[in-house]
């Protein structure tokens, strides 16, 4: 079933506080327990070739802003050539073990297609990629408000230190309003 509640919909949300997801043992996550947080949400896989680069940047990129209203989101998906094959609970041991992550890793679900997560339904139709709103890859990057709204979307070769979460942070407060067109550029550098 993956990271998502029986019902497929999303049409209608404005926020991905509004979502409810799976953790790895298959109990209910309430998004809206981040509402006041930056958000990188990031699709994630064990055994691909961006795996070591993304995972060390996104330990990284938690340890310097985790206490600075900053949080991952991590959910494994198999769909990009079986990367992630096992079960949730050992992708999210291999980066808790391998990775030193302490940030959460979420059920497996899917990112494209019929059966996409109701969350990753919201993430795409708020920014298209390079393929449109489809999901290139493992490893691509949400940045989203501490009021829930998707402000820059990153593809695999991104590096997770490039996103400049820094701008993010001090700019968006609890004001209530989406202030897009008062935010800074947010500036991002490939992998090599």
């Amino acid at each position: 079933m993956g990271a998502f509640l029986s019902s497929g919909r999303s049409v209608g949300k404005k926020s991905i506080h509004e979502f409810t997801v799976k953790d790895t043992r298959g109990k209910d996550v309430d998004l809206a327990g981040y509402k006041g947080k930056v958000l990188l949400v990031v699709n994630v896989a064990s055994k691909c070739g961006f795996t070591e680069s993304n995972y060390t940047q996104l330990t990284e990129l938690y340890n310097k802003y985790r206490n600075k209203d900053f949080e991952i989101l991590a959910f494994p998906c198999n769909q990009f050539l079986r990367q992630e094959p096992g079960t949730s609970q050992e992708a999210e041991n291999f980066a808790c073990t391998r990775y030193k992550a302490e940030y959460p890793i979420f059920q497996k679900i899917r990112v494209n297609g019929p059966d996409v997560a109701p969350v990753y339904k919201f993430l795409k139709a708020s920014k298209s990629g390079f393929l449109g709103s489809r999901i290139k890859w493992n490893f691509t990057k949400f940045l989203v408000d501490k009021e829930g709204i998707v402000i820059g979307r990153y593809g695999p070769t991104t590096a997770p230190l490039s996103i400049e979460v820094s701008q993010v942070l001090p700019i968006h407060t609890s004001m209530g309003k989406d202030s897009s067109d008062e935010r800074p550029g947010v500036i991002a550098k490939k992998l090599p």
